[in-house]
């Protein structure tokens, strides 16, 4: 995997003014990024910058603008998945942003991530009505490993979190919640009281993600807390998928749902294709990756302009596109052989021979037969793994981006809290640094 994501994610630049038209009977799912927080994580590599009221409701305008732009090049959408930074961040933008995704397009389905401080009435009632499925950001009930993580003080003790997200049991159609397994500091008997205490929240889908430690990030977290252990990591993800069964079910490799339905948090899964809004976030349409500009700036300069954001182009040879399908519907836990060969003109043995020979040695399926693969526990644990790698290089992609912008930018991520002239306001940062964090929904957004 990381040898295929040093080939593989290699980005072009690519200013392109338009997002080229849909195509037509193709199901597209809609992505919107909010780039803001309160305060920085320092483990995230998610676009992300500090909260400031006037800055976010100029981007939050632009976000609208970019979304009609979209819906006059011919597309529409079933469905609506809003990430971040902290969606939530301006309640009031969001719902307007929200509101007009309903009007422009055919949404049935609208998902939000949030945080565990924004798990009260000012931030939920609005949402009631608007948002169908809310992904609540907790990593973890262990109040050590949340000060670990710069995630007490911002968000509160694990007791507080557990009574928040029990208080807004059933106001949504599904409610998730983000937890890291595999943190450095973590035990076992630490991970065995997370699944315990979260059987108990009242949600009714959450997702584990394995720690997705890059190169860069590894060494830091080696300095402050501890080396990322991999070969544990299959023995806490059995731990998972045993201490969840009883009320659980897989819903792809590292989701689990009580009700086996709805749409997941890896939207990616459900839709190959889909158009991204907003500073940092990606489109993936026909094959080929697009990436929108991380500068707030130019940004908002292209939007106004009457362009899209889009700075980086990918267009991926077919071979790369059969293993993309491979890896996406594997990690959904099947894949329907019968629409493998319709769409790439070859069976699935004689398209990836190498990828499903190790495969099957390694006794990655339960089913193997002329129309479908399903995969085991052992094929489960063997996707989180490759999943992890990919996303890991994803966040390469986020990092080779983050190195364009300007000055004044990066001091708002990287900087010591000094006036920054983007905007002429004072931002006092925590300890930011460019690291990954496993946590913010594991897509490609």
């Amino acid at each position: 995997m990381r040898q295929a994501n040093a080939r593989t994610l290699k980005l072009e630049p690519a200013t392109i003014d338009q997002l080229p038209q849909p195509v037509p009977g193709r199901e597209y799912l809609l992505y919107a990024h909010v780039p803001f927080c309160e305060r920085l994580c320092p483990y995230c590599s998610f676009n992300r910058f500090p909260f400031h009221q006037q800055r976010a409701t100029d981007y939050f305008s632009q976000l609208r603008e970019e979304m009609r732009m979209v819906a006059d090049r011919g597309y529409d959408f079933g469905a609506l998945y809003i990430g971040g930074g902290t969606p939530t961040v301006d309640i009031d933008e969001l719902c307007k942003t929200i509101d007009l995704a309903k009007e422009l397009f055919s949404i049935r389905e609208v998902s939000s991530e949030t945080n565990p401080n924004h798990l009260f009435p000012k931030w939920i009632d609005p949402l009631r009505g608007r948002v169908d499925r809310l992904s609540v950001g907790v990593q973890s009930f262990d109040d050590e490993l949340l000060k670990q993580m710069d995630r007490y003080e911002k968000y509160g003790s694990a007791y507080e979190i557990l009574e928040r997200i029990k208080s807004i049991e059933g106001v949504f159609h599904s409610m998730n919640v983000d937890m890291i397994f595999n943190f450095p500091s973590q035990t076992a008997e630490k991970l065995a009281a997370d699944i315990e205490i979260l059987k108990n929240t009242g949600c009714n889908q959450t997702t584990f993600y394995p720690l997705m430690a890059s190169p860069v990030v590894a060494e830091s977290l080696k300095r402050t807390v501890g080396k990322v252990d991999y070969e544990r990591e299959g023995r806490f993800y059995r731990m998972i998928r045993e201490g969840l069964a009883e009320k659980f079910e897989p819903a792809s490799a590292w989701t689990f749902s009580r009700t086996g339905g709805g749409m997941i948090d890896e939207y990616i899964v459900d839709y190959e294709d889909y158009v991204g809004i907003g500073s940092g976030a990606f489109s993936y349409l026909d094959g080929a990756l697009y990436v929108n500009t991380f500068s707030l700036k130019l940004y908002g300069e292209r939007i106004g302009a009457g362009k899209s954001g889009v700075v980086q182009k990918r267009q991926f040879p077919r071979a790369d596109l059969m293993r993309y399908r491979f890896l996406m519907s594997l990690f959904g836990g099947s894949l329907d052989k019968r629409a493998f060969e319709a769409d790439f003109g070859t069976t699935i043995e004689r398209g990836l021979p190498v990828e499903m020979a190790f495969m099957r040695a390694s006794g990655a399926f339960v089913v193997d037969d002329a129309e479908r693969l399903v995969l085991s526990e052992t094929g489960s644990y063997l996707l989180v793994v490759m999943m992890r790698e990919f996303f890991i290089g994803v966040n390469g992609v986020r990092d080779q981006a983050r190195e364009a912008l300007s000055g004044a930018e990066k001091e708002l991520l990287f900087g010591d809290g000094e006036t920054c002239s983007a905007d002429h306001a004072r931002h006092p940062l925590a300890e930011a640094t460019a690291e990954t964090e496993a946590a913010e929904s594991a897509s490609m957004r």
